[in-house]
Parts: C-alpha cells; structure tokens; sequence
C-alpha cells in the first residue's frame, strides 16, 4: 500500500435549524496492492452508513506532510 491515500472518506451530516452541511473526515482509500480497485480504511462508520468518497485536496495534503514531518521525529 501506497503511504499517500487518493482518495479521502468523508461522512456528511445535516444541522438542525440551518440544514448546514457538516462533513466529518471518517478514513481514507489507497490503491489496493494487486492491481485494481481500493483499499478503504475507516477511523469511523456513520451511523447511516454513508460514505463520501473525495479527492484529497491542499488541505488534505498539508495535514499528510504534517504527519509525515511528525512521524520521522
């Protein structure tokens, strides 16, 4: 497995009043080491079961050099 996931799981959940959406990140998906397809590791299962499947952004990808730089001290 890849140390860089491409694609990151997100749970989205609605506020009471406002409808706002609150996306909550629940893991993260790495290209699976045979070939094809994914392997998705969870932090967290929403409660209805729904999971979000997004590009890493910028922001993803400061937070993962954060991790990295954290990991090597």
């Amino acid at each position: 497995m890849t140390d860089d996931p491409v694609l990151i799981a997100y749970a989205v959940k609605r506020s009471g009043r406002s409808k706002k959406a609150i996306w909550t990140r629940v893991g993260r998906a790495y290209p699976h080491e045979t070939g094809a397809g994914l392997t998705v590791i969870l932090d967290a299962i929403p409660a209805d079961g729904r999971i979000i499947l997004l590009e890493r952004d910028d922001a993803d990808d400061a937070r993962l050099e954060r991790e990295a730089i954290r990991r090597q001290k």
